[in-house]
């Protein structure tokens, strides 16, 4: 028996389900597709969110045209599947080179020092397959350096609270703006970069630091004002073994560490969320504090700190790719990780 024409009805039901499969796909040409109005809504709409003002309608316009360039590389790159996403935040009117100006700031000149081999306190610590140390009340909220490129006092500060609460039962927030503008007699310049591991030298020598409320944050280099009272010290610190992330995971079982990353990328710029694999090298220039690890879909991941407020990434934490092929690891995490000891 001769098989019968589909009837109008089931064409457009065919057509619909068509459509349905081929949208998804579309989606990132769509965007690209936008009408300048459009997308002009969209950045008006984006500078509402982030309170952004700009001095006249010439410099508006330029950020405006920024803003277009990036959208584009954050919509390609979402399109490909990757187990990341990248979003318009905060940072979506500045070039990448604007970016790294103010955000950066890690020193990482003295990796060749390091030995590979150095011995650790840690090094018999048997590592249970996750670590969260958000979740045993050793690590603060998370904070915002500002345009200051001063991450390196974040994650010094960062991993002296962790075993300061670690030791005492007390979680205290303390002063990043005591080590930005009294650190200042070798390396760590302030708002100009640092070294995390001169900052626990800083640390010890002062006897401590105070609480962020006594010494609240500037954003900007001041003169040192000499505290009245400290609330938490340390008594020295510790490389770990560089390029070695099995090290690393010891490490970070028994407390958080400070950790220097190459951050410079447009990936890292806009990262959303879910865990990052993605491009960058081991120029290290951003320092960050490692609070934890675990695995997600079947990828090991470092869970790790950052300064830049929690409007960026996951609430201001970001989950990057472990146990990778390179022995430096992922973005560098491996290269120069230290703790401080109390």
């Amino acid at each position: 028996m001769a098989a019968r024409g589909l009837s109008p009805f089931s064409c457009l039901c065919l057509a619909l389900f068509l459509l349905g499969l081929w949208l998804p796909f579309a989606t990132p040409r769509i965007l690209e597709e936008e009408t300048p109005s459009s997308l002009l809504v969209r950045f008006e709409q984006w500078m509402a969110l982030h309170g952004r003002q700009y001095m006249d309608a010439q410099e508006k316009e330029q950020r405006f045209q920024i803003f277009q360039e990036n959208l584009k590389f954050i919509d390609s790159v979402n399109a490909e599947g990757r187990p990341y996403k990248l979003t318009a935040n905060k940072f979506a009117d500045l070039t990448n080179d604007e970016f790294r100006v103010t955000r950066m700031g890690f020193k990482g000149h003295e990796c060749a020092a390091r030995a590979s081999d150095a011995p650790f306190m840690y090094a018999n610590v048997s590592a249970p397959t996750s670590m969260d140390w958000r979740k045993k009340g050793a690590v603060t909220p998370v904070k915002d350096q500002g345009q200051c490129g001063c991450c390196w006092a974040f994650s010094a500060v960062a991993a002296m609270e962790g075993i300061h609460q670690i030791k005492t039962g007390k979680l205290v927030s303390l002063s990043e703006q005591e080590v930005v503008d009294c650190d200042t007699k070798g390396e760590d310049q302030g708002c100009n970069g640092g070294f995390m591991d001169d900052a626990f030298k800083f640390i010890i020598n002062n006897h401590g630091l105070t609480t962020e409320a006594k010494y609240p944050y500037k954003a900007v280099d001041g003169s040192c004002k000499k505290a009245s009272s400290l609330a938490a010290t340390i008594t020295g610190y510790e490389d770990v073994p560089t390029n070695n992330e099995k090290a690393l995971l010891k490490a970070v079982t028994s407390q958080p560490v400070s950790v220097a990353i190459d951050a410079s990328g447009y990936e890292f710029q806009f990262y959303s969320g879910g865990v990052f694999t993605g491009n960058c090298g081991t120029e290290l220039d951003h320092g960050v504090t490692a609070v934890g690890y675990g695995t997600s879909g079947g990828t090991k991941y470092w869970l790790v700190k950052n300064s830049w407020g929690k409007q960026w990434g996951e609430a201001g934490y970001i989950r990057m790719q472990r146990d990778v092929a390179s022995k430096e690891g992922l973005c560098g995490i491996a290269m120069q990780p230290s703790y401080p000891t109390a």
